[in-house]
This record gives C-alpha cells, sequence and structure tokens, in this order.
C-alpha cells in the first residue's frame, strides 16, 4: 500500500493546519445551539481527503492564496451539509463512529443545520468574490441531489445497467471530489484547460472510490463497513449489475426478488452476496477501478513530475485501496 496519510499531508501541512481555523469560523453563529453542533461536527471530523485534494491541486497549479482557503471551506462546509442531510435520508444514526446529528438533535434540527451550512458555503465564497468556484460548487451540489434521486427511482424498479449506475455515481459522490479538485485549480490559475483537467482527474477518482466503496459491501476484505448494507438499502452496485447481466432469466428474478422482498433477513443477503462473489462480480468491479484509477493517473501525469504531484498520486492510490 502507498504512503499513510500523514506522509501525503507533509507537502501541505502548514496549510491544512491554517484551514482548521478558516473552517471553524465558517461554521461560527450567534445562535447557541447552532453553535454546539457545528463545533460538534468540527470536533469529529474525518481524514480531511477533501481538502487534501483541493489544497494539492491547487499547489499543483499555481500558488496557493487567499482563494484556495474559500475553495477549501466550501468544499468541506458543503459536504458536510450534504452528510448531514444523507443521515436525514437514510435514517442513519451513527456517521464515522459518532451519534448522526438527527441521532442527537432529531430531523427537523438536522435539516435545518444541513441548510445553514449550504448557505454558509455559498456566502463565504460571495464575500470573497469567488464566483468562479461559487459556480463550480453549485454545480456539484446539484449533480448530488439529482444523482441521489436518480438512485431513489431506480432502487425502486431495480432495472438498471452499467450506463445509469456510472450516470448515478458521477453525480451522487464523483461530482463532489472532481468539484475539490476543479475549485482547487481554480483558486490558483485561470486557465480553463487546466482547471478541466483536474475536474476531469477528479471525476475520474470519485468513480474509482465509489466503486472500491461497492467491493466493501461484498467482504472484498473482512473489514471496513458491515456486510451486505448496500443490498438492505437496493442499491444496485457494479459487481451486482455485473452479476445479474450475466445469470438466465429465472436467477435473475429469484435474486431481484430477494433484494426486493427479503433485504431485512441476513441469510436471504447473505444468498445475494454468494451470488455476486461466485458470478465474478468482484474481480470485475475491481478492473473497473483500477482502468479510472490509471485514466486519472495519465491526466496527472501531463503535470511536471513534483512533490506535489506525487502526493496526489499517493493520495489516489490511499482512497482506492483504503480498507474502510
Amino acid at each position: 500500500m502507498g504512503n499513510s496519510l500523514q506522509q501525503i499531508q507533509a507537502s501541505i501541512a502548514d496549510e491544512l493546519q491554517a484551514f482548521e481555523k478558516h473552517f471553524r469560523d465558517a461554521m461560527r453563529s450567534p445562535v447557541p445551539l447552532l453553535d454546539r453542533i457545528t463545533y460538534y461536527i468540527v470536533r469529529r471530523k474525518g481524514k480531511q481527503v477533501r481538502p487534501m485534494f483541493v489544497f494539492l491541486s491547487a499547489k499543483l497549479c499555481g500558488e496557493i492564496g487567499e482563494a484556495t482557503y474559500t475553495a477549501a471551506s466550501l468544499v468541506e462546509l458543503l459536504h458536510t451539509a450534504s452528510l448531514v442531510h444523507d443521515d436525514v435520508v437514510d435514517d442513519a444514526l451513527e456517521r464515522r463512529g459518532f451519534f448522526s446529528i438527527n441521532a442527537l438533535w432529531k430531523n427537523k434540527i438536522a435539516v435545518l443545520v444541513g441548510d445553514y451550512l449550504f448557505s454558509q458555503g455559498f456566502l463565504v465564497s460571495l464575500k470573497h468574490k469567488q464566483f468562479h468556484l461559487l459556480e463550480i460548487l453549485s454545480d456539484a451540489v446539484k449533480d448530488m441531489v439529482e444523482g441521489e434521486l436518480l438512485q431513489i427511482e431506480k432502487a425502486r424498479r431495480l432495472d438498471i445497467d452499467e450506463e445509469i449506475y456510472y450516470e448515478i455515481i458521477r453525480q451522487k459522490t464523483a461530482s463532489l471530489i472532481s468539484s475539490a479538485c476543479s475549485a482547487g485549480a481554480a483558486s490558483t490559475t485561470r486557465d480553463e484547460i487546466i482547471i478541466n483537467r483536474m475536474r476531469l482527474f477528479g471525476e475520474k477518482i470519485g468513480i474509482a472510490f465509489q466503486i472500491r466503496d461497492d467491493l466493501f459491501d461484498f467482504g472484498s476484505d473482512d473489514i471496513g463497513k458491515p456486510l451486505g448494507i448496500d443490498i438492505k438499502e437496493k442499491k444496485m452496485t457494479l459487481p451486482l449489475i455485473y452479476a445479474l447481466n450475466r445469470s438466465d432469466k429465472p436467477t435473475r428474478r429469484r435474486i431481484i426478488n430477494l433484494i426486493k422482498r427479503h433485504n431485512e433477513n441476513p441469510e436471504k443477503v447473505r444468498e445475494v452476496i454468494d451470488f455476486v462473489r461466485n458470478s465474478g462480480g468482484l474481480e470485475y468491479a475491481k478492473t473497473a477501478m483500477l482502468r479510472f484509477r490509471d485514466e486519472a493517473f495519465s491526466l496527472l501525469h501531463e503535470f511536471p513530475h513534483s512533490e506535489v504531484r506525487q502526493a496526489l498520486e499517493d493520495l489516489v492510490i490511499f482512497v482506492t485501496e483504503r480498507k474502510k
């Protein structure tokens, strides 16, 4: 496996530290309840992968300045807002081992907190007159919502092919990583060709990242999230789509029926997992993930070799080979 997150962060360690303050300031509110909740959010932050993509992309394309901190705050505010809302949509009571906002403060407050974070994100960019960054991130939010709704619509019928699967994850997952890379680039260069290259780079990483997540559901590693979560939520993942497309009609009907009607039964979920494992679906998805990763590397290698380019490459390896 590639370098640890700390090693990857080395070239932007000072920037990430300074970013913490920017992000905390962007979350502040005179309303005590809101301040308490945003303090809780800041404390349980994750690995900060998205801000890392912003700063490394920015540094690859130019000199980091105030605009880059605005871009990173914007990405992180909108990402956090979408997670708070996702937990409400999914009835999730936990996130990264902590209680979700809706578990502690109920749905009504969680929805309002998500709204507050979205508006703070937009206001941060307007305050600094960063209209290009605002446009990049507003597009990402629109994509995320469309992708989520497309997925919900398809989960009802379970008639999904690879093309629609890629459309869903391009919008739902890849759009945010793609906007982190393009906003980072846009904060240090005006060259549209380079900004677009970084957008595509981020999109390919985002798709690879999601396929990696799909693989966890079938226990290709024994750690990470519990098995079969996506099946319980009737989400069509790449290994499952591949397996269904390669089975005969009766098998296909039987598996779809299990997912639709018996998705709460652990034995039946296990049956679906075994069906996918035995169909070559995991190998197929892993190959697809590596293909997207290689395409991302090709885009990255159009930049001259540097410590920052290497750090971005290591970060890509980290997110596609992570164990949870």
